[in-house]
């Protein structure tokens, strides 16, 4: 079963938060919902109450088949200064493994650490000026290697199943789409 990390944070997009969380488990991948704060329940950007399943701190150690961080702000920029995470983002990169994120996230938590650095993205309009790679910002969901990103709420369903598309394949992805009517 393929395994995957969302980390969240007070302030995290609350669409795109539950819709990576949603989709990635239709498709039975193992998500573990990961605090950044130091406390298990965070309050997303438009107020919704969020129980992760762990605290970042506790998960050092363990590997991921794809990190994916959700946007939104403050939520984002919490995350991209978040060590622990951030060293968990280097390492997935570095062992070729996927990980992506939506929204602001791409240029807040991401490029500012140095995790797009030649890849191309794409994130929410009011943060793609950001992004290192311009060539494909227009784009809904960008695939670039191990590295998928989005654009933000309106494109998190797509998104979502363009990760599962990632980790578990084309037949997958279809299975999970049909049911909801995509």
């Amino acid at each position: 079963m393929p395994t995957a990390l969302i980390p969240v944070a007070d302030g995290s997009e609350d669409i795109e938060t539950v819709t990576l969380i949603d989709v990635l488990r239709r498709a039975e991948v193992e998500v573990t919902v990961a605090s950044v704060t130091g406390k298990p329940g965070i309050v997303a950007s438009r107020g919704t109450r969020l129980e992760a399943d762990a605290l970042i701190e506790d998960l050092v150690t363990e590997d991921f088949d794809l990190i994916v961080l959700p946007g939104g702000m403050p939520g984002a920029e919490t995350l991209g200064s978040n060590d622990i995470l951030i060293e968990k983002l280097q390492a997935q990169k570095t062992a070729g493994r996927l990980y992506g994120a939506i929204c602001a996230a791409p240029a807040v938590a991401l490029a500012a650490n140095g995790l797009l650095d030649g890849i191309a993205a794409t994130g929410h309009p009011a943060f793609t000026d950001n992004l290192p790679d311009q060539t494909r910002i227009e784009q809904r969901v960008v695939r670039d290697g191990q590295c998928i990103t989005s654009r933000g709420p309106g494109t998190a369903l797509e998104f979502s199943l363009a990760l599962v598309e990632a980790l578990c394949g084309k037949t997958k992805r279809d299975a999970v789409a049909a049911p909801m009517v995509v």
